[in-house]
């Protein structure tokens, strides 16, 4: 009996391997150590192997892609159901093993190896940030103590700086300040690099190019943009690929009646973080110039600037998605909804 299908559930350094037939007979039901993975596909024939969307999943992929197999990623919550009763490595890879067979499954796209350096980027920058962030509150949070308070901003992150090496303060207080102060400057400055590199990056990139001329996205969107969607025609519509990012408002209906919540924040978070941000900003800008932004003064009028925002993000995310699609800029767009 050959295996058709083999549901994969990954691990740090036991693997589970679940396989069945073309009729759905189970065959294969074994624990590989993670140094057997490469032999025990590389003596199968070729057959479809399915894997949830993990942290390795992608690495997996393209090892067992490049023998010959046809792999398939699945969101780990699209999985869950699969699962029959007790949690275990065993039943999870079972359910993989089904759900992977599911025609109405939703797959991942397998990322490549430079997908995953220029997203990597984007993640380091992101840490450092918050890194930074909590360095600067620890500042604050210690010169309060001392009655000592800066303003906010960038401003007020230098007053601390200099603050922190006064003479009036205690010589322990001025070497726990000035750890930090080198912690932050150390994360400034890679911040900086990170920054530069994606700069690098995005004048590299044509696609990356044409999404900065949308209102609200900036060399940071753009190329955060450009390197998780390659491939855009995976969505149906320009809701569908906001309903990805998590911008479209949580269902509970039932009944013939609908009942429409906050937004389900399902998704990539950061993409969705980066659209709602560049949102502010263009609604910030309206407010200066109402003229430029009819249709977000109506809305501002009816609606708090935060749900306004979370609206423009998603009108954001489906004119991104046009624009990966249809391979035109945005003035092209534009132009066509005008002549419309």
């Amino acid at each position: 009996m050959q295996v058709s299908t083999i549901g994969l559930d990954l691990a740090k350094r036991v693997f589970q391997v679940h396989g069945v037939d073309s009729a759905g007979r189970v065959i294969i039901r074994r624990q590989l150590r993670r140094g057997q993975v490469i032999d025990f596909f590389a003596k199968l024939p070729p057959c479809r192997v399915g894997m949830e969307a993990c942290a390795t999943a992608h690495h997996w992929a393209r090892e067992l892609m490049a023998r010959g197999h046809e792999v398939r990623l699945m969101p780990p919550s699209y999985v869950k159901a699969y699962v029959k009763r007790s949690k275990n490595d065993a039943a999870d890879a079972a359910a993989i093993c089904e759900a992977v067979t599911r025609p109405s499954m939703r797959f991942v796209p397998v990322k490549s190896v430079e997908q995953q350096a220029a997203l990597m980027l984007h993640r380091t920058r992101d840490l450092l940030v918050r890194q930074r962030t909590q360095l600067i509150n620890a500042m604050r949070a210690h010169l309060a103590e001392l009655g000592i308070v800066a303003a906010q901003g960038r401003d007020g992150v230098r007053a601390l700086i200099g603050m922190a090496s006064s003479d009036q303060l205690p010589a322990a207080v001025r070497d726990c300040l000035g750890a930090l102060v080198k912690q932050l400057e150390a994360a400034h400055q890679q911040i900086l690099e990170i920054e530069r590199r994606l700069h690098a990056q995005h004048r590299a990139s044509e696609t990356s190019r044409r999404l900065e001329t949308i209102p609200g996205i900036g060399v940071i969107g753009a190329t955060a943009l450009a390197a998780t969607v390659t491939d855009p025609t995976v969505f149906k519509s320009g809701r569908e690929f906001a309903a990805w990012i998590g911008l479209v408002p949580r269902q509970s209906s039932t009944g013939g009646k609908e009942r429409l919540g906050p937004i389900s924040k399902q998704g990539d978070r950061y993409l969705r973080r980066l659209l709602i941000v560049g949102a502010m900003a263009v609604i910030r800008h309206a407010r200066c110039h109402p003229e430029k932004h009819p249709w977000l003064i109506q809305l501002l009028a009816r609606r708090p600037a935060k749900v306004v925002a979370v609206a423009l993000a998603n009108k954001t995310a489906r004119i991104a998605w046009a624009m990966l699609v249809r391979g035109e800029d945005y003035q092209a767009l534009r132009r066509l909804a005008a002549a419309a």
